[in-house]
């Protein structure tokens, strides 16, 4: 039975949740954990497709999508802007969004500082209004993460763009198409200029583009409600434009599993489950990490639609270190990286992790070497680890942090690893990305409960 959601989340998260700790109760070094772990839709995938929505003409359907805070975020984004949103929880979250009742274009800074996504609301906006108006966009501080490809995009398809303390792009006469190269990969300027494009007169061309599997994702949903997207997963992308026809919502849009999901708990799986199956997920869009994972002795078995972990406890599961650099996809994802990295304090060798994407994505190095991992930053985008170390729980009355949503849940992985109870705080972040992180590792099998301080 689905029930309605009336209750949207507000931008800022409440008090009581940013006091919300995970406790966690380690494992020792052991491999107890067994089950099965069903991947939610990719939140990476479901943003953007939420902002797409306001090119269409009517109400849209969204399924598959995950209950995460940035979900609810996002939401009371739109809400804001006037669109009318509901939600339907069944097994999954099905999300309506009507765009027609949309009279704002302006994102507010409070909405920017939570979430960077909300920039690629920008685009959409733009290429139905004629305006959009956004501060710096916030999110989680990983890095340096340029708006001037968004903002050149923008200039080249004939929009104007104007910074007072925010940034103002107004284009009158609707946007234009245009060849836009883009000077580096980027996963938001080539979502964002896509959708731009779908409204604009003319043909844009996109090159250098992101590869991703959410863009295709949402690329292929646009084309069978009236866009003409050709590329999408390719470095070039073309994009016929409607000359300002808005889409009309013909089909229900179904969210792709979330690999950064799926990944996460096959390195946590690695670590600390005997027997682990990740259903609802796609092995090929994980392909760089399940070929290292197997060259360090993970045993890996794939079906078109299944990892499992088998056999994982046995006298000879150690497991070999590697060297790691990030890329863009189907490189080996920067959200990725620090679960790896834990992945590797209990390998045997010596590792080198050199982050590639985002240059401030180790803050949580200092945690690990706290619980006493063998690992050293040696420079602003690379660490060397050596394994396999003992991780201990911090003395009593000392609590980690998630430093991000991803580093939050390889912290998750550490406290799994040592020995004692951990306590992690800023737990919020980790909702941001992982939908019921201790339902489902609950399932398995661990320890893990939610409390408030």
């Amino acid at each position: 039975m689905k029930t309605a959601i009336a209750q949207i989340s507000q931008i800022s998260p409440k008090k009581e949740l940013l006091q919300n700790r995970l406790v966690i109760t380690g494992l020792e070094g052991k491999k107890p954990l067994a089950g099965t772990i069903r991947i939610s839709g990719a939140k990476n995938a479901a943003l953007k497709a939420m902002a797409a929505a306001v090119l269409f003409d009517g109400p849209v359907t969204l399924e598959n999508v995950p209950d995460t805070a940035d979900i609810h975020t996002l939401a009371e984004i739109l809400i804001r802007l006037g669109a009318k949103v509901a939600f339907e929880k069944d097994h999954t979250f099905t999300v309506t969004i009507d765009p027609t009742t949309i009279a704002g274009t302006a994102i507010d800074a409070e909405s920017a500082k939570t979430m960077r996504g909300s920039v690629v609301l920008t685009g959409p906006l733009l290429a139905r209004f004629g305006r959009a108006t956004f501060p710096a966009p916030g999110g989680c501080v990983i890095g340096a993460r340029p708006i001037d490809l968004f903002l050149e995009g923008y200039k080249k398809m004939g929009a104007a763009v104007s910074e007072n303390g925010q940034y103002d792009i107004e284009a009158a006469s609707g946007l234009a198409g245009a060849e836009i190269s883009f000077e580096k990969i980027s996963v938001g300027a080539t979502e964002t200029l896509m959708m731009a494009a779908v409204l604009a007169r003319g043909t844009t061309t996109l090159k250098n583009c992101a590869m991703e599997p959410e863009i295709v994702n949402v690329a292929e949903w646009l084309n069978s409600c009236g866009a003409d997207i050709r590329g999408a997963g390719t470095p070039t992308i073309a994009i016929v434009g409607t000359a300002g026809k808005l889409l009309k919502p013909s089909a229900s849009y179904v969210t792709i599993p979330d690999r950064i999901e799926a990944g996460s708990y096959l390195f946590l799986g690695a670590l600390c489950a005997s027997e682990l199956v990740i259903e609802n997920c796609r092995p090929d869009h994980l392909q760089a990490p399940i070929e290292l994972l197997k060259k360090a002795g993970v045993p890996i078995e794939t079906t078109a639609d299944s990892i499992r972990i088998v056999g994982n406890d046995g006298p000879n599961t150690s497991f070999k270190a590697f060297d790691l650099k990030t890329k863009e996809y189907p490189g080996f994802a920067t959200d990725l990286q620090a679960q790896a990295v834990v992945f590797l304090t209990q390998a045997s060798g010596k590792s080198d992790v050199y982050e590639s994407i985002f240059e401030g994505r180790f803050k949580y190095v200092a945690d690990l070497a706290r619980m006493g991992a063998a690992i050293e930053q040696t420079s602003q985008r690379e660490v060397r680890i050596e394994g396999p170390a003992d991780i201990h729980a911090l003395p009593e009355g000392e609590q980690l942090n998630a430093h991000d949503i991803r580093a939050g849940f390889a912290m998750v992985m550490a406290a799994l690893v040592a020995t004692g109870r951990t306590a992690l705080s800023n737990i919020h972040l980790i909702d941001r990305g992982y939908e019921s992180i201790e339902a489902k590792l609950s399932a398995l099998g661990a320890k893990i409960e939610r409390v408030n301080n």
